[in-house]
């Protein structure tokens, strides 16, 4: 049987959308997967969507230059779409960023793969905790979900007419939020221990309080970290949940 030009042209538009998703992930796209599974969980997807797209799209063959703009148009999707569900992650990095600073473990940042960017212990910890609560509780069934959602709700060739910053604004700013809120009881806690160490500083002035602050509020973020993960994982479970709609939302649907 042979295989139309058209048909090539599509399935190409699929696994350059699904590809250009999936790379922003850290657990589908991050540096420490290799590339060809990178590519093989592309392929492997796109042809999953493909049949369902095969029906929505257009079946004639594209000229050059407007298959060359259809390509563009695809990655511009794929990459608002995968924005979209990196931005929890980014969400993670932020409440971890903001614990760390806190607690004084920023001061051993090392290089963190996983993300592609630096981090103490602290954030490493929790950000692998988030990566593999992702996992626990079939967060990626969600994300793969919203990704074929998308060409569900905006087929290939579909005019991007209702794209608006103004979604990707506000979803930015509710990540950000979030980040901020999640960090919030850590934070409390080690505000609580400065209030105490300086109030000690008054009682007992010669007692030297930053070489006995930051031991303490090492153990303090440490300790705040696991008792607030028992309160934060149903707000995180609640937040992964959603990244099908967020997806979808930032595309202006």
């Amino acid at each position: 049987m042979l295989i139309s030009i058209a048909t090539v042209q599509l399935f190409i538009l699929v696994f350059t959308r699904v590809t250009v998703i999936l790379v922003q992930i850290p657990i589908f796209g991050g540096s420490m997967v290799n590339n060809w599974v990178k590519v093989g969980l592309g392929v492997s997807i796109s042809l999953l969507i493909y049949p369902v797209e095969q029906l929505l799209a257009y079946s004639n063959e594209l000229p050059i230059i407007a298959y060359m703009f259809a390509i563009f148009q695809e990655i511009l999707i794929g990459f608002l779409a995968g924005f979209a569900a990196s931005l929890l992650f980014n969400m993670i990095q932020i409440a971890a960023t903001i614990m760390e600073l806190s607690s004084g473990f920023s001061a051993g940042s090392i290089f963190n793969p996983t993300i592609g960017a630096p981090g103490s212990a602290f954030n490493q910890f929790f950000v692998l905790f988030s990566m593999m609560y992702f996992l626990v509780i079939n967060a990626h069934h969600t994300f793969l979900q919203g990704l074929w959602y998308s060409f569900i709700v905006l087929p290939i060739g579909s005019s991007l007419e209702l794209l608006s910053p103004g979604s990707l604004l506000l979803l930015s700013g509710k990540i950000i939020t979030s980040g901020v809120q999640i960090a919030l009881p850590v934070m409390g806690a080690l505000l609580l221990t400065d209030l105490t160490m300086g109030l000690l500083a008054r009682v007992s002035p010669q007692i030297n309080v930053f070489f006995l602050g930051l031991p303490v509020k090492v153990w303090v973020g440490v300790v705040g970290l696991f008792m607030a993960i028992i309160v934060l994982t149903p707000v995180i479970r609640d937040i992964f949940g959603k990244v099908d709609s967020d997806m979808i939302q930032i595309l202006g649907l």
